[in-house]
Formats: structure tokens, sequence, C-alpha cells
């Protein structure tokens, strides 16, 4: 009797922790897919401020084509993580060049279209860095449950794997 209560207890606690550690990567997924939808939504902006400032620093073209080749970079990184949070940081920091000459232009700052875009870059990053915190705390969490005992026997048994946070390299300029 006492055997099978002690059976019984091992299997429940193994189903429990298997659909926890389902439920956290499950919610690792969703978040990714909120960071995504912010990163996206920056994305969608860069044609329109590219050609809002074009004009205005044609001297800048290297600027202007590296971040059409960072929008490639991050088509081709896909789902890989880390290859899209280093394309992702590169866009940031070139967005962010690019809109401080821009800046520097005094027609183009007294452009509406320009001060649109700009807000809505400003507020997209905003959106992100909250997306990217929220995403963060889930990929901690779920680490958490894999690492430590006795949860971590079932995340082996069942090969659940570290997930990786999307950090932000540091400033280059």
């Amino acid at each position: 009797m006492i055997t099978a209560i002690a059976i019984t207890a091992v299997v429940a606690y193994a189903i429990w922790a298997h659909n926890r550690l389902v439920d956290g990567r499950n919610r690792i997924g969703n978040a990714w897919a909120q960071i995504d939808v912010q990163l996206h939504r920056r994305s969608d902006l860069v044609p329109n401020l590219v050609a809002t400032v074009k004009g205005y620093i044609a001297h800048e073209s290297e600027v202007l084509e590296a971040v059409a080749e960072i929008r490639r970079q991050i088509d081709a990184a896909g789902n890989d993580v880390s290859a899209r949070v280093a394309a992702e940081d590169d866009l940031a920091r070139s967005l962010g060049f690019m809109v401080s000459r821009a800046e520097a232009v005094p027609q183009l700052r007294a452009s509406d279209n320009f001060l649109i875009l700009q807000e809505e870059l400003r507020t997209t990053e905003n959106r992100i860095g909250f997306a990217r915190q929220h995403y963060n705390d889930s990929v901690m969490r779920y680490n958490v449950m894999i690492a430590t005992f006795p949860t971590n026997l079932i995340a082996g048994l069942f090969a659940f794997k570290p997930a990786t946070m999307f950090s932000a390299r540091e400033e280059v300029m």
C-alpha cells in the first residue's frame, strides 16, 4: 500500500512538473511572439523613415545602405533568437544613428512627417523594451525550473533545454 502511494505520488509529481515545464516553454513562445510583433512594427517604420530622411542626408548613404542590409539579416535570421537579437540590435543602433544625423538638419527637424515617424519609432522602442523584459522574465522562470531539483530530473528526461535571453549589446556610438 505504501509503495503504491509512493509510486502514485512520484508519477503525479512527474506529470505536474512536465506540465509546468511545457507551460513555461509556451509562455516563452508567447513572449517572443509579442517581441516579434513590436520588431515587425519597427521594421515597417524603416522604409518610411529612410524615404523621409534620404533626400536630406544623401551624403550619409552608407548609413541608409547599412539599414537596408540589416533588414536583410533580420529576415535571414528567421527564428534563430541569437542571430535575430544581434541583427535587431544593429538595426536599433543604425536607426538611432540615422535619426541623430537627421536631427542635425533644420528643414528635416521641422518636417511633420519626420516628427511623426520619430515619435512612432520612440514609442515602438519603448514597447520593444517592455516586451523584452517580459520575455526575459519568462525565460528566467523557465530556466530556473529546468535547473532546480527535482524538476531538473523531469526536464532532463524529456529534453527541455534552457532558453536564450534577449539582451541588448553595449552601445558602440
